[in-house]
C-alpha cells in the first residue's frame, strides 16, 4: 500500500468570513457615526440661517408702521415674538397704535446688516446683531421724512421648530 500523502487542511469558511464581517460591521458603524455628524452639522448651519432670519424679519416687522394698516402690524409683531420681548411690545402697543393714526405716520425701513454673535450648544438659543435704517413720514403734514438708525442685540429662542425673538436691545 502506497504511503498517503498528508491532505492539506481546508481552511473553513467561516474562518475566512469573520474577518470581513467584522470589517463590515465597523465600516457600517463608521457610516452611522459619520451621518449622524453631517446631519448635526447641517442642522447647526440651518439653525445658525435661521436665527438670523428672524431677527433680521422681526427688525423689518418693528419698521414697518402704517397708520392704515398698524392693528395688523402690531401683531405681526407680536407674533414673531416671545417673552420679555413680546410683554414689552404687548404693553406699549396701544400708545403705539394711538399715536401712529392721529399723527398719520407711516414708516419703512430696511435691514442693513445681520449677523450672528453666538448659539448655545443645544441650538435653541442665539444672540443676534442686526443694523437697520428706516425712515417716517407723516401724511397730511408739512414736516419732512425723518431718517432712523437702529442697531439692536436680539436674543432668539427656538420653540416648536421655530425662531422667535425674545428680548429686543438698543445697542450703540
Amino acid at each position: 500500500m502506497a504511503p498517503h500523502a498528508p491532505r492539506p487542511r481546508r481552511r473553513s469558511g467561516a474562518i475566512v468570513l469573520l474577518p470581513l464581517l467584522v470589517v463590515t460591521a465597523l465600516l457600517a458603524v463608521e457610516w452611522v457615526r459619520v451621518g449622524g455628524d453631517l446631519d448635526r452639522a447641517r442642522t447647526a448651519v440651518y439653525d445658525r440661517r435661521a436665527a438670523v432670519e428672524a431677527a433680521e424679519r422681526y427688525a423689518l416687522n418693528l419698521m414697518a408702521v402704517d397708520y392704515r394698516t398698524v392693528d395688523r402690524d402690531v401683531r405681526r409683531v407680536l407674533d414673531a415674538s416671545t417673552g420679555q420681548a413680546r410683554q414689552e411690545y404687548a404693553r406699549d402697543a396701544d400708545r403705539l397704535k394711538e399715536a401712529t393714526r392721529v399723527n398719520k405716520a407711516v414708516q419703512t425701513g430696511v435691514v442693513r446688516a445681520a449677523g450672528l454673535v453666538s448659539m448655545d450648544g443645544s441650538g435653541a438659543f442665539a444672540r443676534v446683531l442686526v443694523v437697520a435704517d428706516s425712515v417716517v413720514r407723516w401724511d397730511e403734514a408739512e414736516t419732512a421724512p425723518q431718517d432712523r438708525f437702529y442697531r439692536w442685540s436680539m436674543d432668539v429662542t427656538k420653540l416648536r421648530g421655530a425662531w422667535w425673538v425674545s428680548k429686543l436691545e438698543q445697542v450703540a
